[in-house]
């Protein structure tokens, strides 16, 4: 009899599809008797939980039982942990299992719980009673003691610790490491402990290059790519195949280092493999064709996309706002403002718009959007928009309002929000602010000396040759530096980097003697002429 109704409660729950069945099951089970049967309560929390994602009525099932067991607790704790908005409650229920005698943790509940922990002090608890547990030796809990700790600020180290002592280390416990360094940005570290994985998977090539990528490492994240491209292909290791999220990560670097041949083979390599075109992707198109300057690419993909959510509108008024084309930047957002309610914009569209009205000198457009930003959507201006709005001051001329603007900061002006006041007075020689400008640059950065020679070319402007001589002899005082200008080229495929007077490429005699030629062809020229 119970066997069958085992099987009929499971029979109507993968027929359920919303909360009306589940009540009704739920009050059939209880004028059965059954309010209080563990494993019926389980299924239903499960079920309300991971099928409906009602967690509130999953959480009231589960106040309503006298002595709810440790699958009942994991289920609910894995519920919240499965939302970022629900870590929380799930590490204040797991608190509360603690303080009662029955049930005891198990090595299952631990991992859900590790998630859920935001700060080092909350890892370092957990950590605690898993070894007054008895379950620090299990590798699921080793593996999520890792990934835990190198989540949180200042906790790679104790990550790295956790990861020496396992006695089993598996493609898991290494990708957790592995993405632990990159998001901490020891990318170096990332490689290294990389190459001694003993085997490889998807997972943990992607782990590798987003940590790349998001660190700053272009190069190094597309030639992983490429390698695990050629893995995967000519050396037939299918368990090497990049998916979705290699994908993305390998365009957004074609983004940032201007790689657009290796961006439309990517492009097509994602219709050539049947990957899925959704707004993941998309959006990655759009912003990689966006970046590299094809702006007509990135709109064609752009309109392909069925589903548009913000991201993909806010991709596309970035992209025309990047090269100038404050109009069409305008147009979009327009466009997207037609949907009504169904798209709302966030601060990302804002920062696209105020740099289109910069790049377009439409100072009252961009005032306009300024207010729009914080009176009809509640946006809080951020650094960024201040920075824009400063920006699009200076280049006007309206310094008096730029300075306006810094006074009523809600936040401390920064070296972008200088930066871009100090640009505009160069232009308009407004000596006396730019002075003023490159002086809180210094105090902000002290050790740059590109904002040191600013204050000494703007002191040589104004006839100040004490104050130069006194600038200079500082930074050789203290061997302050100036960041190399940088550019790239991107030749078959490949990317090569040039700084200002870095001699150290292999072609640099050549490519100086190519250089010299032609500056005195120019000059041939001009005495023609």
């Amino acid at each position: 009899m119970k066997l069958n109704l085992n099987q009929h409660v499971l029979a109507i729950l993968s027929k359920s599809n919303n909360l009306n069945h589940l009540k009704q099951l739920q009050a059939f089970l209880i004028t059965l008797g059954h309010s209080q049967t563990q494993f019926y309560a389980f299924k239903l929390v499960r079920f309300c939980a991971l099928s409906l994602s009602n967690l509130h009525y999953a959480r009231l099932i589960f106040d309503h039982l006298h002595s709810p067991n440790i699958y009942l607790y994991t289920a609910m704790i894995t519920a919240y942990a499965s939302r970022p908005q629900g870590h929380g409650d799930a590490f204040f229920l797991y608190r509360n299992m603690l303080c009662i005698p029955t049930p005891r943790p198990n090595q299952f509940i631990y991992p859900h719980v590790l998630k859920c922990c935001t700060e080092s002090c909350g890892t370092d608890l957990v950590h605690a009673q898993i070894l007054k547990s008895g379950f620090d030796e299990y590798p699921v809990v080793q593996t999520a003691l890792v990934d835990s700790y190198s989540r949180v600020l200042g906790g790679v180290g104790n990550a790295r610790k956790v990861f020496d002592e396992m006695l089993e280390r598996n493609v898991v416990s290494f990708t957790a490491m592995v993405s632990g360094y990159g998001r901490m940005g020891d990318v170096d570290n990332a490689l290294k402990l990389f190459d001694e994985m003993p085997e490889r998977d998807v997972p943990s090539w992607n782990a590798l290059i987003a940590g790349c990528t998001q660190n700053g490492f272009f190069s190094e994240g597309i030639k992983l790519f490429r390698e695990m491209v050629v893995l995967a292909v000519e050396k037939h290791c299918p368990c090497n195949k990049p998916n979705q999220v290699t994908v993305v990560c390998a365009l957004s670097a074609c983004g940032h280092t201007g790689m657009l041949q290796l961006g439309k083979w990517i492009h097509g390599y994602v219709y050539k493999n049947g990957f899925v075109l959704d707004s993941f992707i998309s959006n990655a198109l759009v912003d990689m064709y966006g970046k590299c300057g094809n702006l007509e690419q990135a709109r064609k993909v752009f309109e392909m996309n069925p589903d548009k959510g913000l991201t993909s509108w806010n991709s596309m008024i970035n992209s025309f706002a990047l090269h100038g084309q404050s109009d069409c930047a305008i147009a979009i957002f327009e466009q997207m403002m037609e949907h009504g309610d169904d798209i709302r914009p966030d601060e990302v569209t804002f920062i696209g718009l105020l740099n289109a009205c910069t790049h377009g000198g439409l100072v009252e457009q961009g005032y306009h959007y300024f207010e729009m930003m914080s009176e009809e959507y509640g946006i809080e201006p951020r650094i960024d928009h201040y920075g824009c709005l400063i920006d699009l001051l200076g280049r006007a001329g309206r310094f008096d309002e730029a300075m306006e603007v810094v006074r009523g900061m809600s936040m401390e002006p920064d070296e972008v929000v200088w930066g871009s006041l100090l640009n505009g007075c160069k232009v308009y020689g407004r000596t006396d602010l730019a002075e003023f400008a490159a002086k809180k640059l210094i105090e902000i950065d002290p050790h740059n000396g590109g904002y040191a020679i600013m204050l000494a070319n703007i002191y040589g402007e104004l006839g100040k040759w004490d104050e130069v001589r006194n600038i200079w002899r500082i930074l050789k005082q203290q061997k302050s530096y100036k960041i190399p200008g940088c550019s790239w080229i991107e030749v078959d495929d490949q990317v090569h980097q040039f700084y200002s007077l870095d001699k150290s490429n292999p072609k640099a005699e050549e490519m100086y003697n190519v250089l010299e030629s032609l500056i005195g062809f120019r000059k041939e020229v001009m005495v023609d002429l």
